[in-house]
């Protein structure tokens, strides 16, 4: 299964968002099979290839608890796009792009804000039931029927906090964590509890 996260530049939201849920799937998945065929990775829209996380952000996924290292940016290509199960992007142009790309992905692209949004609005109790690729391309369906009972707004959109004071980023990583953590929940569920993830107010 491949879990994709979109942004610009691939090296502050997407990324943010990329190392949280691979955390989150180790402390849910640990020793799981599944976790063989789980791919999370992120792209960008005009990101250059190979630099590392903005220092900024970096910093802030870490008090998150999400770890930077050895991360390096890559730009989106229609064969990461195709290819994913599930697409959540930071921003409704992020969304209009990746589709670009991959016009038949629509049914699953979403904002990540969107995308947690339309969660509370579906069905939940049988996808856990689900091996981990069905769940999360039953999920993608069902968020989409959801979408049609929904208007989007400027909320569905996570801002940049690139070239911006620390503050920012490490309020743009408590928005990416508080909008992931339902999803990974529901992704990444397994026999055992969730360990409590503590986002910093």
């Amino acid at each position: 299964m491949r879990l994709l996260f979109v942004c610009t530049g691939n090296i502050c939201r997407s990324p943010m968002a990329e190392r949280l849920a691979a955390a989150w799937a180790r402390q849910s998945l640990e020793g799981s099979p599944e976790m063989n065929g789980l791919e999370v990775v992120s792209a960008g829209t005009s990101a250059r290839h190979g630099q590392a996380m903005d220092a900024a952000s970096a910093r802030a996924l870490h008090r998150v608890g999400g770890d930077p290292a050895g991360f390096t940016s890559q730009q989106l290509t229609s064969g990461l796009a195709a290819d994913a199960d599930l697409v959540l992007t930071m921003t409704r142009e992020h969304r209009r792009a990746v589709l670009r790309t991959t016009p038949r992905g629509l049914r699953r692209t979403f904002t990540l804000p969107e995308a947690a949004a339309l969660l509370g609005r579906v069905d939940q109790r049988d996808l856990v039931t689900m091996p981990l690729a069905a769940r999360t391309r039953e999920l993608a369906a069902r968020l989409d029927a959801a979408r049609a009972y929904r208007a989007g707004s400027a909320t569905d959109d996570v801002p940049d906090p690139i070239g911006r004071r620390a503050a920012v980023h490490d309020q743009v990583a408590r928005t990416i964590a508080t909008a992931l953590r339902p999803l990974a929940d529901v992704l990444f569920a397994s026999v055992r509890t969730h360990p409590v993830v503590h986002i910093p107010a």
